[in-house]
C-alpha cells in the first residue's frame, strides 16, 4: 500500500475509533464493567446478552453471541478483554460477507443508482459525496432531484452539483418524479454518462404516497433500461439504532434494496446496529458516515469497525 493511502486509512481508523465512542462506552464499556474476571456461568452470559442487547445488536445477534461464547468458555474464568476479542473476531466474520463496496459496470450507460431514505437521513449529503468521489476519478454523473415536492431537497443536490461538477437534473416544483427520472434517463442515455444517481422523496408520514412514488419511478426506469436501476440504495441514520430495522422492511415493500449506507455513526451510542441489520437481512453495507466533511463517508472496513466497538487496538 502506497505512503498516502496507508496514512488515509490510518486516518480513518482514528476517526472510525474517536467516532463510535458513545457505541464502544455501551458495549465494551459495560463488558469491562460487568466482566474483570469471573467465572462465566448462566448468570453471567445472561448479563453478557443484555449489554449486547442494550448495544444495540438485537435480541437474536445477542443471543447466538453470548451462546457463542458461552460454548467455548462456559463454566470457566473469563476476562473482560477475552470476551472483547471473541466478540470482535466473531462479529468480524459475521460482517466482512456484507462489506462490499458500491460496484459500478462500464457496460451500463449510464450506470443508474437510486437512493432512498427518510428525511433527515443524511440521504443527499451522501448522494453528493458519492457524486464528488466519483467525478474525482473522471467520471460523468449526473445527478436527478426526483424528491420536487421539497424545495430544500432540490436547493441541497444543487449546491452538492455545483461542488462536484455534476451536471443536475430538476424540474418544476410539484413536478411528476417518475416523468423527471425517464426524461434525465433518456437524456444521459444519449449524453454517454457514466452514472446517474436519483435523489427520492422520504416522507415516511406519507408511506403509501411514498411507496406508490418509488414503485412508480422503478417502472419507467424499466422502460428504458429493464436490467436498471442497477443499484437501489438504502441510507440509514444510525442515531436511531432499532427503528432502522422497521426502515429496511418499510422501503423492502416498495422496491429491491439491493444496499445500505449507515450515516451518523458518529453521533450514535447506536453503532451496534449494523451488526442487527446484517443479521437480519444480509444487505451489503456499501459505506458508513463518521461526519460531515467530503472524505467522512468510506468504504465499510469491519475490522477497524469491530475493533473500535469492542474498545481494541485498531489493526490491519
Amino acid at each position: 500500500m502506497a505512503v498516502d493511502e496507508s496514512h488515509k486509512k490510518n486516518n480513518w481508523f482514528q476517526q472510525l475509533k474517536v467516532g463510535l465512542d458513545k457505541s464502544r462506552i455501551r458495549v465494551a464499556g459495560a463488558i469491562t464493567d460487568t466482566f474483570s474476571k469471573r467465572k462465566l456461568d448462566q448468570g453471567a452470559l445472561g448479563e453478557l446478552e443484555a449489554i449486547l442487547i442494550q448495544g444495540d445488536l438485537g435480541v437474536s445477534m445477542a443471543s447466538k453471541l453470548s451462546n457463542f461464547i458461552g460454548s467455548m468458555r462456559f463454566d470457566s474464568e473469563i476476562s473482560d478483554i477475552e470476551i472483547r476479542k471473541i466478540l470482535s473476531e466473531k462479529i468480524e466474520s459475521i460482517l466482512t460477507p456484507i462489506a462490499r463496496p458500491i460496484q459500478l459496470k462500464p457496460a451500463n450507460c449510464p450506470h443508474v443508482i437510486l437512493v432512498c431514505g427518510v428525511n433527515g437521513s443524511g440521504k443527499t449529503t451522501t448522494i453528493g459525496k458519492l457524486a464528488l468521489k466519483w467525478r474525482s476519478e473522471g467520471k460523468a454523473v449526473a445527478l436527478v432531484a426526483a424528491d420536487t415536492f421539497r424545495a430544500a431537497a432540490v436547493d441541497q443536490l444543487e449546491i452538492w452539483a455545483e461542488r462536484s461538477g455534476c451536471s443536475l437534473i430538476a424540474g418544476k416544483p410539484g413536478a411528476d418524479p417518475a416523468g423527471l427520472v425517464f426524461n434525465a434517463l433518456e437524456k444521459t442515455h444519449a449524453d454517454n454518462t457514466d452514472i446517474l444517481i436519483v435523489d427520492t422523496a422520504g416522507r415516511l408520514q406519507n408511506r403509501k404516497d411514498l411507496m406508490d412514488e418509488l414503485e412508480k419511478i422503478v417502472r419507467v426506469i424499466k422502460k428504458i433500461d429493464p436490467d436498471a436501476p442497477h443499484d437501489t440504495i438504502l441510507v440509514l441514520d444510525a442515531t436511531i439504532g432499532q427503528n432502522t430495522i422497521n426502515q429496511v422492511e418499510t422501503f423492502k415493500e416498495a422496491v429491491n434494496i439491493s444496499g445500505l449506507v449507515l450515516t451518523k455513526l458518529d453521533g450514535s451510542a447506536k453503532g451496534g446496529v449494523v451488526v442487527a441489520l446484517a443479521e437480519k437481512f444480509k444487505l451489503p453495507v456499501h459505506a458508513v458516515g463518521i461526519g460531515e466533511g467530503i472524505e467522512d463517508l468510506q468504504p465499510f472496513h469491519p475490522r477497524g469497525f469491530c475493533q473500535s466497538l469492542l474498545g481494541l487496538e485498531i489493526g490491519d
